[in-house]
């Protein structure tokens, strides 16, 4: 199966660590975020990845080797020239998919969601994208309905919403945790540019069938801020210890 990990970004909330290394090789316990990313989704049945590169290009290629030589098969898409946030990345690379559905990951989201399951799910769906999330705190929310249907996004700092639906009222907050399935489909509904795919699903969301994966389970850390980088090494290096036991 097929997966893209998106490693492309500037990791600016990393600070000064990023000047002078792509936030993908940030150091966890001896590996680089894209090779615990890239052995988490070989792991689950994606052995066949997409990364895009942009930031430290020369650096992120050597890493790329080193994994390619333990035996991962990776391609590489190429932004170094112009940074196009997720969804402009993905339609790029569009000629790598298929015809069939495939997971897109931040290479900054660590959690042991189970991704074959979430496969699985949005492959008995119908859907044209199934987005994990989970219950936590945040400003920026998706809004979803009984059925787990996105129906609109939500800033609660701003107050700002975006609605498919007349009322939010019967709708929950959710937070986007970063790990999406997709069918192919969804790139007859795409053009070239520079833009995410929060806001790709949030257009398409009245028409489409936009689902999510519910992780309530489990542990999830958005590594991009040094504080949750310190985390995840904290925690998997605790998990790796001979007889822990994690809290579930």
């Amino acid at each position: 199966m097929k997966a893209m990990i998106f490693a492309a970004g500037l990791g600016t909330r990393l600070g000064e660590m990023t000047l002078t290394r792509p936030k993908a090789l940030a150091d966890i316990n001896g590996n680089s975020m894209l090779a615990l990313t890239a052995e988490k989704l070989v792991a689950a049945g994606f052995d066949d990845l997409l990364v895009n590169i942009h930031h430290h290009p020369e650096q992120m290629l050597e890493e790329i080797d080193k994994l390619r030589r333990r035996g991962f098969r990776i391609t590489v898409s190429d932004e170094r020239n112009e940074l196009l946030d997720t969804a402009g990345g993905l339609y790029r690379a569009r000629e790598f998919f298929g015809s069939e559905p495939f997971l897109a990951h931040n290479v900054d989201e660590f959690t042991d969601l189970d991704l074959a399951g979430m496969y699985r799910q949005h492959a008995e769906s119908g859907a044209l994208a199934t987005l994990a999330v989970r219950h936590r705190p945040g400003n920026r929310m998706l809004l979803v309905d009984a059925s787990g249907r996105v129906r609109g996004w939500r800033n609660n700092a701003t107050k700002e919403e975006i609605l498919t639906v007349e009322s939010s009222r019967k709708l929950l907050e959710v937070g986007f945790s970063g790990i999406q399935v997709l069918s192919p489909a969804i790139f007859d509904l795409m053009q070239e540019g520079i833009y995410s795919l929060t806001s790709l699903y949030l257009m398409l969301a009245k028409n489409h069938l936009i689902m999510t994966c519910l992780h309530d389970y489990g542990y999830w850390f958005d590594c991009g801020t040094p504080q949750n980088l310190e985390k995840i090494r904290a925690h998997l290096k605790k998990e790796n210890e001979p007889g822990s036991v994690l809290p579930e």
